[in-house]
């Protein structure tokens, strides 16, 4: 092998070796990502299932009690959740508010009381 060739293969090598870090700099971009929006669905699962406890104990506790809401409790849920930062129209129900208040939300709210 010739000084050449052996030059030649160490500058192929060295460029293969800096695709192979772009390659794994995009990768861990990606992976840095993927961790932000997992542990984003981590943190918003937790409060749902938080809140699914509460909601059902408080139904239980309810359903103990007597057999039938009043039309206030109702109305007090739905401005609960909505000032917890969900939607309660039918537009989009449940989903997390993320731009200030819904006009539809509010009218709804308005129109049930």
């Amino acid at each position: 092998m010739t000084k050449k060739e052996l030059f030649e293969q160490v500058s192929d090598m060295e460029e293969q070796i800096g695709q192979l870090y772009q390659q794994l700099g995009d990768l861990k971009t990606q992976l840095s990502a993927i961790l932000e929006e997992n542990n984003r669905l981590e943190m918003e699962n937790h409060h749902l299932r938080h809140r699914l406890d509460e909601d059902t104990e408080a139904v239980h506790e309810d359903s103990q009690e007597d057999d039938e809401w009043s039309v206030g409790e109702g109305y007090d849920n739905l401005a609960r959740l909505y000032e917890e930062g969900f939607h309660i129209c039918n537009v989009h129900f449940g989903s997390p508010r993320q731009e200030g208040d819904c006009l539809f939300c509010l009218l709804f709210l308005n129109k049930t009381k």
